[in-house]
Formats: C-alpha cells, sequence, structure tokens
C-alpha cells in the first residue's frame, strides 16, 4: 500500500471572480422572487446547473423567454440584441455579465465605431466570443492561433488597415503571446490590448508549474468548459493528465497508479469547491487501495449508507462560502448545508454563523444517490429547540430578545432562537401612525401571547414589555427620588413653553423660566431633540405623576457672576442694549443691564439720548451703585470725564431742574438698571411720551 504519495491542489483551482459572482446573484434572486430563468447554462458545470433547476433555476433559450420572467444573463455576457429582444419580451433582466468581460464588450463596441477591425483571440463558437462580436458594429473575426491569425490577414486583406486585437477572458497565454508578438509584423496598424483575465492567467500558469512536478495530473471541471480544457492542455504537456467533471468520474477511469508518487489537482472556473474536495478525498482513497482490487459497486454501496429524508445527523464543518457550508457526516456522502438553511436571518452570512471544524446537529432535507450529496438543514433543528423555549417563555411569562426580520402586512416578524414570531402592528408600535420599518433588523424584547404547537407558530407582543418596563421604572423613579436630586435624561420633545425629558421611563418638564437665565431663548435654541442633559428635580407630584425639571445652573447665574467680579468704583466697558427717554441700558455681561442715567450720559445736557448713544454702541463707565436686593445697578459716563468739566454740567444740570416741572423731574429722576430680562421690562414699561424738555 502506498503511504507516501504527495496530492497537491492548485491555490487558483475553481471558482473565478466572474463564475462566483454569476452564481451568487442566481441564488440571491430564488431567495427573492420566483419565475428565475438563466439565458443557458450559468455556467458550464452540470452539477451546480442541476441544483440551479431543483431550486426553481431553468436554463432557457432566448426564443423560450416569456413576459414577467426575471433573465438572468450568464457571465459570458451577450451581445446588444440580445438585451433589446429580452425587453421587447416583457422580461426583468439582472446582468450577471463578468466585469473583466464587460470592460471587453466596451473595448470592442467603441473601436469598431471608430472603423477598426476587431480580432478576436478565441473560439468562436464559445458564448463568450460571441458576445464580444456581437458588441462590434463593424467587422470582426475569431482566430484560434497563429497559423489562423495569418489566414486571416490574407483572406480579409487586413494587412495596414485599422485593427485591433483581443483575447477571449480564458484563452491559453502562450497562444496569445505568440499571436500578439507577431501582430505588428502581419498587420502594421494595430491596437493590442491584453484581456485575458487575471486569474486566468495565473490559473494556467500554477498548473503548469504542479504539472511539471507531478506524475499525475486531474484536471476538474465541465466538459463544454473551454478554460477547464486549456487547462488540461497545459498539463498534458508536462505529465499524464485526466480531465473529469467530479469524484464519480475519476474512479471509473481506472488509472495505473502503481509508480504514481505524486499528483497535482487543478479546476476550471466553473467548478464548485466541494466538488474539487470529492476529488481529492477519492484520489487519496484510490491511492492507498492501490495495492488492493478496487471493488467499485462495493465502494458505490458503502458511499450510499442510508440516509432518509428527516433524518437527524451529526456533522464536522469542513468549509463555508458565501453559498454553502460542507460537512463530514461520517459517511462517504458528502454533507452540504445551503446558506438558506444555516439560519432564518437574512443579513447573516454563513462566515457568521459556523466556522471550520464545529459540530452540528442537522436534519436531511434531500438525497442525490447520483453524486453522494446529501442537502441538509441546520435551520430547521434550531427551530424545532426553539419552539420549546419559546412554549416555555410563555408559559414563564418570560421576557425574549430577539431581531425584527420582516416587516409584513398586518405586522413584523421577529426572529428568536431559529424561530419566527409574528408580532401584530398593535403589539408593536410603539404609538399611533408609527412607521413599522424603524424596527426592521431591530433588536427587540418582547413577550408571547399565544402559542400553536401544532403548527409551530406564536405571537407575540413588543408592546406590553415596553408598557410594563415603563410601568416599573415610574414606580422606581417616584419612590426613590426626591426634589432636589440631579438626575440625567434625553430631550424628547421641545414646546413653546418648555421641554420634555425622558428620565427613563418617565418624563418631566423643564419649563421655560428654568430652561436658561436668559428669558429671550427659546427653548430650540438652548437644547435639542435627542440631546442627553443633565437636571435638577424642582417638584414631584406623585398624585398626578408630573415631574418638574430645572436645567439651569446656580453657577451660571449672571447676577451671581457679576457680584463674584464687579464691585462700586469699577470702570467697565458696556455695550448700548436700549435706549429710552430717561436714559439707557447698557449690557455689562451677558443678562447683566446697568442704567446709565440722562444725567449721567455727558457733561452737557441731553436733551436726546440717541443723539450721543447708538444701540450697539460700546461705552466705557463707572459703577456708581450696586443694590444687591433689587439686583440694580448705576452707571456713569459723565463719571469719567475731567472734574471741572463735571462741575460745569453740574450747574446746566441744576438750571435744568430749577426750569422743570415737578412732574418733569420725576420722570427725569434716575432708573436702577438691573439684570437683563427686568431691564428689558423696565423700558418697555417707560411711557412712550417721555421728555427731558428744559
Amino acid at each position: 500500500m502506498l503511504t507516501k504519495c504527495k496530492i497537491s491542489v492548485a491555490a487558483t483551482a475553481g471558482f473565478c471572480f466572474g463564475v462566483d459572482n454569476a452564481v451568487k446573484i442566481v441564488y440571491n434572486e430564488l431567495d427573492k422572487r420566483n419565475n428565475v430563468v438563466t439565458l443557458g447554462p450559468i455556467i458550464h458545470n452540470s452539477d451546480v446547473v442541476e441544483d440551479l433547476r431543483q431550486k426553481g433555476a431553468v436554463p432557457v433559450e432566448l426564443e423560450q423567454v416569456r413576459e414577467g420572467q426575471t433573465v438572468i444573463i450568464r457571465s459570458h455576457g451577450v451581445g446588444l440584441d440580445v438585451y433589446e429582444k429580452l425587453e421587447r419580451a416583457g422580461a426583468q433582466i439582472v446582468d450577471a455579465t463578468c466585469p473583466f468581460v464587460a470592460r471587453i464588450h466596451s473595448i470592442a463596441f467603441e473601436k469598431s465605431k471608430e472603423g477598426c477591425t476587431v480580432l478576436i483571440a478565441g473560439d468562436g463558437q464559445h458564448p463568450e466570443v460571441r458576445g464580444i462580436m456581437a458588441h462590434c458594429v463593424g467587422e470582426s473575426y475569431a482566430f484560434t492561433n497563429l497559423e489562423e491569425l495569418e489566414s486571416l490577414v490574407r483572406q480579409k486583406d487586413l494587412e495596414g488597415k485599422k485593427t485591433v486585437l483581443l483575447a477571449q477572458t480564458t484563452f491559453n497565454r502562450a497562444v496569445w503571446e505568440e499571436c500578439s508578438a507577431a501582430a505588428d509584423k502581419l498587420l502594421g496598424n494595430v491596437e493590442i490590448f491584453q484581456t485575458i483575465c487575471s486569474a486566468t492567467n495565473e490559473r494556467q500558469r500554477e498548473t503548469g508549474e504542479l504539472a511539471r512536478q507531478s506524475d499525475l495530473m486531474v484536471i476538474v471541471g465541465g466538459r463544454h468548459s473551454s478554460n477547464t480544457h486549456k487547462l488540461y492542455s497545459i498539463a498534458q504537456q508536462y505529465c499524464t493528465s485526466v480531465l473529469v467533471e467530479n469524484a464519480k468520474e475519476l474512479r471509473q477511469c481506472r488509472l495505473k497508479l502503481d509508480a504514481v508518487r505524486s499528483v497535482g489537482i487543478s479546476a476550471g472556473a466553473s467548478t464548485p469547491a466541494y466538488i474539487i474536495k470529492e476529488v481529492e478525498q477519492t484520489m487519496s482513497d484510490l491511492l492507498n487501495n492501490v495495492d488492493e482490487e478496487f471493488n467499485w459497486e462495493e465502494e458505490m454501496e458503502k458511499s450510499l449508507k442510508p440516509i432518509h429524508i428527516g433524518k437527524r445527523v451529526t456533522g464536522i464543518v469542513l468549509s463555508v462560502n458565501n453559498n454553502e457550508v460542507y460537512v463530514d457526516l461520517g459517511t462517504k456522502q458528502q454533507g452540504m448545508i445551503p446558506a438558506s438553511e444555516l439560519s432564518d436571518d437574512p443579513s447573516k452570512k454563513p462566515e457568521d454563523i459556523v466556522s471550520v471544524g464545529d459540530e452540528l446537529d442537522l436534519i436531511v432535507l434531500k438525497t442525490n444517490d447520483q453524486d453522494g450529496v446529501v442537502t441538509l438543514s441546520k435551520k430547521k433543528v434550531d427551530a424545532a429547540a426553539g419552539f420549546e423555549k419559546i412554549v416555555a417563555a410563555k408559559e414563564a411569562d418570560e421576557v425574549l430578545t430577539g431581531v425584527v426580520t420582516n416587516v409584513i402586512k398586518g405586522g413584523v416578524l421577529v426572529s428568536c432562537n431559529g424561530v419566527k414570531v409574528f408580532v401584530p402592528a398593535s403589539q408593536a408600535a410603539p404609538k399611533r401612525d408609527f412607521n413599522l420599518d424603524e424596527l426592521l433588523k431591530k433588536e427587540v424584547e418582547f413577550k408571547i401571547l399565544e402559542v400553536n404547537e401544532a403548527k409551530q407558530r406564536a405571537v407575540g407582543s413588543i408592546r406590553i414589555v415596553a408598557r410594563e418596563a415603563k410601568a416599573a421604572a415610574q414606580t422606581k423613579f417616584f419612590e426613590n427620588t426626591q426634589p432636589g436630586e440631579e438626575v440625567e435624561g434625553v430631550v424628547k420633545s421641545i414646546t413653546d413653553y418648555g421641554v420634555f425629558v425622558d428620565l427613563g421611563g418617565v418624563d418631566g418638564l423643564v419649563r421655560r423660566i428654568d430652561l436658561s437665565w436668559n428669558r429671550d431663548k427659546h427653548p430650540s435654541e438652548v437644547v435639542s431633540v435627542g440631546d442627553k442633559i443633565t437636571v435638577r428635580i424642582k417638584d414631584i407630584d406623585t398624585e398626578n405623576k408630573k415631574i418638574s425639571l430645572i436645567y439651569k445652573k446656580d453657577s451660571e447665574n449672571p447676577w451671581e457672576i457679576f457680584k463674584a467680579n464687579y464691585e462700586v468704583g469699577q470702570v467697565v466697558k458696556a455695550k448700548i442694549v436700549s435706549i429710552t427717554a430717561f436714559g439707557a441700558f447698557a449690557q455689562i455681561i451677558e443678562g447683566i443691564d446697568g442704567l446709565i442715567h440722562i444725567s449721567q450720559i455727558a457733561n452737557k445736557r441731553v436733551d436726546n439720548v440717541n443723539d450721543i448713544l447708538t444701540v450697539g454702541e460700546e461705552v466705557e463707565c463707572k459703577i456708581t451703585e450696586i443694590d444687591p436686593d433689587k439686583k440694580r445697578i448705576s452707571l456713569s459716563i459723565r463719571a469719567l470725564l475731567p472734574e471741572e468739566e463735571q462741575e460745569v454740567q453740574a450747574a446746566e444740570q441744576q438750571e435744568d431742574e430749577v426750569q422743570q416741572t415737578p412732574d418733569e423731574q420725576a420722570e427725569q429722576q434716575e432708573v436702577p438698571a438691573q439684570d437683563e430680562p427686568a431691564a428689558q421690562e423696565a423700558a418697555e414699561q417707560a411711557p412712550a411720551d417721555e421728555t427731558t424738555d428744559a
């Protein structure tokens, strides 16, 4: 028995980006809708095509397309005329054309429109090449080697004409280099574009390297796959090679393995990972049994160990990709879990749910005796166990946590323990006219209202949990909170008269007077909805469940700030904020105004304050009086004038007072300043016709 034979699998073997993307698109469309078809087989792999067919995606020809069908264009791409025909047929088009192929389409269209003849290195009957030629608006020809290129140049008289040289994305790299190197000499006026897919280049290079180091090469892929045949052609140059579509064909090859010490495995771009894995395992089995007489029937019987639909089995995760998970069932059968059978949460990817090496409990959905593949479901096992937890939660009146996965007519579906619980709109929305879409993909807490064990269905309520939580929060708050305490909350809504704050299930009101020391500010200028703020409890009405709050801070009281920083006799700069018949109010700091009486404005008689001062002007003045009880401040500009000028002004003032009537003197008496709101009130309440006539 051979024990030291080395099996190497090419790192680039299997799905390329374009094929992988196309297959994902088909599976995704099947998840979203019915009546999905592919324009021809989506890829050159019969196993994948058959699996898609069983799931509902049937390959069709252009003439078979019917109105209302969703038609997926495969990675090979198609010509512009096909898009037009599909639109006329009333089909919905989903384009899975490989981006690398789409780039060639663009080049072919643009260059042929410029009058160039397009020459394509590739199989003229291959769908990809036909699609490229269908994007050309002028002459286009295909060739497979240098001899055919030379023949085209002679027959079509292309020498000296404007030409463009392109290649099928899977064309043989060595042949392309030979043709492109000779193109200048053959054509003269040619523009060459390197359009062989980089993944194809690397796959062909790696296959050649692996073949040089191996006694046997196994190439895995569809018999109609161009890139697979190119890999086979490359491998044959260096060692004995076989081309198989799957592990079953490999067993049937009856290979002579006595002298084989190293085996290389590569695969075309349309070969799924699980088929490559099966071929690798089968190759290992064949090598280990090389000294024994191989019994195909016996091996098949072992590989198809009885596994029936509905049976619960245990599997170890072998590999994970975006479309499926492969597991070892401990038998010759290969276990496969489609991504849709892993979880009922569509936002989760397979790698978010399982990892290689995980042991899973599974249910058999179907078996394929021909390929030895068993389709499994983890979701159904989770749902069965999860429903038991749902039933127990109802009996215990337990609060559950789940994620809203769907918004449907009449409510939402919440995923919990692998079960989708229906929550009616009346039990889901926190308030009337609420948009249920706002709950989508959100984690929510809910309780079970009813269960139907026969149908494995449950109905829940989000609102009842929210209502109970609010009631509990209110009880706790009113029992444990006292006036004067500071609490944190979130601004819930803003009105003209104040702000409502959510204190954690309990709402409190900050009235406008308690929101800011500046009463002129609208509440929306002080806070915004959603702001987290710290407030102080002003009063609690336990009977009516009402809470009054204070947001403004004592430390921000402008009068306290003024007292701490200013004193009588101090010279300050103040801004004129309003003018009256008896003087002007000037702001010393925000929230604090002082009065400059008309007699303290200048060193001469002032008939009209507006002649001397203007609103917004900044003046230098002296604090002459502070009344802490009445919170009033008197200011003087005159006090800063030279003494002789003050004496002259005093004399003039006495003369004015002698000439004034008693009523005029009363109107002209000093009105002390106060904090800003009170100052504004004094200005507004002063008589409109107040004057200082001599």
